[in-house]
């Protein structure tokens, strides 16, 4: 089997990382940058975030596995401490597969027949942060309101508990597949209204965002940030390809909410 780590770039990280390739390498496996089987990221969710993005071409070949050195972690189950029990299963393939769904974003241009395509694990979002962002929104084909306001997010279940919780969206369970349109301070008035609340699309739903005139404006993919001109659309889906995480134990979702964001009776 083929590996290789992602690392945050601190000391703790690195010196696990090392540690985790000797032993892995010992063990038998193969170093691979290029085709790896498994992943191994050692920091928080965005080093995971980084791996993603940096192995999207092989979501049908590779599965991701997180010990965990940042602040918070959802997508990593495994404590610094438990590197050598970890690397040991690893060895052995002692693992089962778990799949999330991912956001299929698609950004068509107004002079130009060429599409961007991209795969975001968290969330996409569309900012203007210097006028109002107004935007023509879409559900299925029929006009559904025209937002103004900050921004608009679309996040998968798993990003959930990431930007789309700060903006007052529901958390959703990952087994879901489906996806979650969350409002950034939007204009609601006498004059101009929106819906004003989360919108949670199941999977063979589409939403296309339609900008009406004005400046640039900045679209997200996870942490790539994308400056757009002369855009027709930006459609989002429920994308058919997943990740894939490597469960070597159970790892509740809820419980890794409980722990984030609930206080425990001992802190209260």
């Amino acid at each position: 089997m083929k590996f290789v780590i992602q690392s945050r770039g601190d000391e703790l990280s690195n010196r696990l990382m090392a540690e985790a390739k000797d032993y892995l390498v010992e063990f038998g496996l193969e170093y691979d940058e290029v085709e790896p089987d498994i992943v191994l990221s050692i920091g928080g969710d965005g080093t995971l975030l980084h791996g993603f993005h940096k192995y999207v071409h092989r979501l049908n070949e590779t599965a991701f596995v997180g010990i965990h050195t940042g602040h918070l972690g959802f997508y990593a189950d495994w404590k610094p401490e438990e590197i050598e029990k970890l690397v040991i299963m690893i060895a052995r393939k002692d693992y089962h597969v778990v799949q999330y769904p991912l956001l299929e974003v698609e950004i068509s241009y107004t002079h130009s027949e060429e599409k961007s395509a991209y795969l975001a694990l968290n969330e996409s979002t569309i900012k203007s942060p210097e006028v109002t962002l107004v935007m023509d929104v879409e559900l299925n084909g029929e006009h559904f309101e025209r937002f103004r306001g900050d921004g608009l997010c679309m996040s998968t279940p798993s990003g959930s508990t990431a930007y789309s919780k700060s903006l007052n969206g529901a958390i959703l369970h990952p087994s879901l597949s489906c996806m979650q349109l969350t409002e950034m301070a939007s204009i609601n008035n006498r004059v101009f209204r929106t819906v004003g609340s989360p919108l949670v699309l199941p999977a063979h739903h589409s939403c296309l965002l339609k900008p009406v005139k004005g400046p640039d404006f900045m679209v997200t993919v996870d942490h790539l940030q994308l400056l757009q001109k002369d855009v027709k659309s930006i459609e989002y889906k429920v994308s058919k390809e997943r990740i894939s995480f490597a469960r070597f134990r159970p790892f509740p979702f809820w419980k890794r909410v409980s722990e984030s964001f609930v206080a425990s009776d001992e802190e209260k």
